[in-house]
């Protein structure tokens, strides 16, 4: 396995990315979009998945089963214990139906569909979202989906053509901006 060197840069652009995330949460209204440092992160995330498993694939050591287990070891640790010191909070706090709500939110973060669950109910700045104990398990969510399909779609490339790769990447992005644009127009 080829092993990735230490990119204090990389480090440098996470400090950067969580700076606007907590100022946001500290309620400073100059920082209302915060949501730019959850976005650095993906694309963080994003280049670090996709340069390890392209080494590993180019050194012939990818595993699939490997980077799924290396992901939940890292995550659901964290996971699990996150829902745990929820669960008698929320048992003890909130009334009937916010308890229901926050079931459902237990079943939707089990399947990392939780982001899909959040949209369909509210805005992450709605009113009852003070009520949501795992609303911000939706970037989690968001990152095992990309961690369950983009390896699968790397592997298919780089079998059949390792050139289109780099493609199939920027058309990617191409589309996804332009979805972002479009959803971001009310």
């Amino acid at each position: 396995m080829v092993i990735m060197k230490y990119r204090s840069e990389i480090d440098g652009l996470r400090a950067v990315a969580v700076i606007p995330v907590i100022l946001y949460h500290a309620g400073f209204k100059s920082f209302s979009g915060g949501f730019i440092g959850v976005d650095i992160f993906f694309v963080i995330s994003g280049y670090l998945i996709t340069t390890i498993i392209l080494n590993d694939m180019d050194s012939g050591k990818f595993s699939i089963v490997n980077f799924y287990e290396r992901r939940a070891r890292r995550i659901l640790p964290v996971l699990f214990f996150v829902i745990l010191c929820c669960l008698p909070f929320a048992w003890i706090w909130l009334m009937p139906n916010y308890y229901k709500e926050f079931s459902d939110s237990l079943s939707a973060v089990a399947t990392f569909s939780s982001n899909i669950l959040f949209w369909r109910e509210s805005g992450y700045f709605a009113t009852g979202a003070d009520l949501k104990p795992l609303l911000h398990t939706w970037s989690l969510a968001v990152e095992e989906q990309y961690y369950v399909i983009f390896p699968l779609i790397l592997m298919l490339l780089y079998k059949l053509r390792k050139r289109w790769i780099f493609g199939f990447l920027m058309i990617v992005a191409f589309v996804s901006l332009s979805l972002a644009q479009v959803g971001s127009v009310k």
